[in-house]
């Protein structure tokens, strides 16, 4: 019972330090800095307030006080000398002692000093002479007044404020907590120059992950930091050339596999179609051969396009409103009932164009081959945009909607059957290297929603 009591508080204790820690590694580099630095400084006021100047400010208020415990002990024993005996004190002490014969305590005692000097010269007083004193710190900016009952008579002394003061305190003060902002800053610096470097290369990863080629990026900052540049650009440049490759042999291919597919197509455009007894038999296996190396050609497209991904196309700054109304206009020509488009504003973002148009295009076939009638919509969001793409055809179930990403499958039954299996996962692969998301929904239609997420 008690490990898990503990167990409890120490989860809740840790979401707590979670919740109140920065979440940038700048911020928690400068807390390391900022909470070691309040520690010892604390600590250095600490030893300094209370060591050092509580016992420089005793040994003063015991200094004052003895003279004047001798000076009264003079005046006891010499009545008779008491105007020598106060000169020679003020002489020699720096003391302005004045004995007010028959006289009483007047005014009330006053504290504005910062420090323990106050304490102590009271503190003091009461063990030497077991009596109630007057003492004001206010009544002269550069002396303290102090006034002891001596018999019937009252000893007024006003002592010099140096004499009893070890120093303005606020001095040490300013300069420990300038010290501290001035190695703060200093710190801070140092991490921010270590941060931005960390953060370039988050922002160079981040872009080459969404398909910007951007180049290799300046090693800098500390080794860990630019061991970590040298390996990033390595596997850049690894990946590039990956692609390149691939590109190179994919384009070969593309041209070995068109060339017998064109021969094909020349035979059959020089048989004869009239004038032959069987040129009228021969006219539908010809036309159906002719429709099969058609869709051989658009097969090998689809799948070039697989693999080469997105080519070299350069994202640009494109107007998501306009791709979106063209898309949709070319549904339309082709065939299929678009019932609205909602685009109301112009949606400027770097995309590739081309890619883009070719995803939308490929949702809008599936819609009008499965249901007929679509409606697109565009929803500029605080850090991404929405493209949603609704149909009212049959849909696919929930338990089937992750399949249809795959390459080859097609969604076995579902609303996306008839086509090579590649449309989506293509669409996919584009969406991710833009840094976006493509996620499957029910319609308001009744069919199929797609919503595309791309970011700001």
């Amino acid at each position: 019972m008690a490990v898990a009591h503990w167990s409890r508080w120490g989860r809740r204790g840790e979401k707590v330090v979670r919740r109140v820690l920065p979440r940038s590694f700048l911020g928690r580099s400068l807390l390391i800095v900022l909470i070691p630095l309040l520690v010892t400084q604390s600590i250095a006021l600490e030893l300094f307030y209370g060591n050092y100047l509580n016992v420089v400010s005793r040994r003063l208020s015991d200094g004052v006080v003895g003279e004047l415990a001798l000076t009264m002990d003079m005046l006891a024993r010499h009545p008779q000398d008491s105007v020598w005996i106060l000169a020679r004190a003020r002489e020699r002490t720096q003391l302005d002692i004045t004995l007010r014969r028959h006289a009483h305590l007047t005014g009330r005692s006053s504290v504005g000093v910062l420090g323990p000097m106050d304490e102590d010269l009271a503190h003091s007083i009461d063990l030497t002479f077991h009596v109630d004193c007057h003492i004001d710190w206010n009544a002269d900016a550069q002396s303290v007044r102090i006034q002891i009952p001596f018999g019937d008579d009252v000893l007024e002394v006003i002592a010099p404020r140096k004499r009893l003061d070890v120093g303005p305190i606020w001095l040490f003060v300013v300069w420990a907590v300038g010290s501290s902002l001035l190695l703060f800053m200093i710190a801070g610096l140092f991490t921010r120059n270590q941060v931005r470097a960390i953060r370039r290369l988050a922002e160079a990863a981040e872009a080459f992950g969404m398909g910007r080629d951007l180049g290799p990026i300046h090693p800098e900052g500390a080794q860990e930091v630019r061991k970590a540049a040298v390996a990033f650009n390595r596997m850049q440049a690894r990946v590039v050339r990956f692609v390149a490759q691939r590109t190179a042999v994919l384009a070969g291919v593309s041209h070995d596999l068109r060339t017998p597919l064109t021969r094909l197509r020349l035979t059959l455009a020089m048989f004869p179609t009239e004038g032959t007894l069987r040129s009228a038999d021969l006219k539908p296996d010809i036309d159906d051969m002719v429709a099969d190396i058609e869709e051989m050609e658009r097969l090998i497209g689809s799948y070039l396009s697989f693999a080469r991904g997105e080519g070299a196309e350069e994202p640009v700054a494109t107007d998501l409103k306009v791709l979106v109304d063209e898309v949709a206009q070319a549904a339309a020509r082709a065939g299929g009932t678009v019932i609205n488009v909602h685009a109301e504003k112009p949606c400027i973002v770097m995309v590739r164009p081309d890619a883009l148009r070719r995803v939308l295009t490929n949702l809008a076939d599936n819609a009008r081959r499965h249901g007929g009638r679509m409606a697109f919509s565009l929803k500029p969001l605080s850090r991404h945009v929405e493209i949603t793409v609704d149909d009212d055809g049959p849909g696919i179930p929930a338990f089937q909607r992750q399949r249809v990403f795959r390459a080859y499958d097609s969604g076995e039954g579902g609303g996306l059957a008839g086509g090579n299996g590649l449309g989506l996962t293509i669409a996919r692969d584009i969406m991710h290297a833009h840094g976006g998301t493509i996620r499957l929904r029910h319609s308001a239609l009744g069919g199929l929603r797609v919503v595309l997420t791309l970011p700001l």
